[in-house]
């Protein structure tokens, strides 16, 4: 098991959030909509799709603070990460996956509009803070698809780590441009 304080999370999120933001800041607008042969996404269907997962997530982690909090489970300032939680975000760092039908891309967002929900997303973040701080983010789980069921930190930790597994795929496709 690996323990972190919630600022920690926090302060990872908003580094890995600035790096993802000046990376689609340095492409221009023919990269970023360009499609890579043998790429089912674009730049800017992959920011798209990190916006809704990041969404959700969050919509996920309020959630199960909220049970904490109607059972009383007050929490320590700490974000457990299980090794089973470890062990697999390793394992699947490696390999291509498909996203899930409700957080595919559809195809219509601007990158603008993207940049735009991270921004809310993050305000959504920073305002689920003090419950995170207050009540228990390790007890109550949801399932994630490739992870198993994971706890509301294991979900606020995945925010970053979602968005650097995707960073390294941008990062790959502006390559190839």
């Amino acid at each position: 098991m690996n323990s972190k304080t919630i600022d920690e999370v926090y302060e990872r999120n908003f580094a890995v959030g600035h790096r993802l933001r000046s990376l689609i800041c340095s492409l221009d607008e023919a990269k970023l909509e360009h499609h890579c042969e043998g790429e089912k996404w674009s730049i800017a269907n992959v920011v798209e799709h990190v916006s809704l997962v990041e969404e959700n997530m969050i919509r996920i982690c309020a959630k199960l603070l909220a049970k904490a909090e109607s059972a009383s489970q007050t929490g320590d300032g700490t974000i457990t990460v299980s090794d089973s939680f470890g062990r697999k975000a390793l394992e699947i760092a490696a390999i291509k996956l498909e996203a899930p039908e409700f957080v595919q891309p559809s195809c219509k967002m601007s990158v603008q509009e993207s940049m735009s929900k991270f921004e809310a997303n993050w305000h959504q973040m920073l305002e689920l803070k003090p419950a995170f701080e207050r009540f228990d983010s390790n007890g109550h789980r949801f399932p994630h698809p490739f992870l198993g069921d994971l706890s509301a930190g294991e979900w606020l930790t995945l925010v970053g780590g979602h968005k650097l597994r995707h960073i390294k795929q941008i990062e790959n496709l502006a390559a190839r441009l």
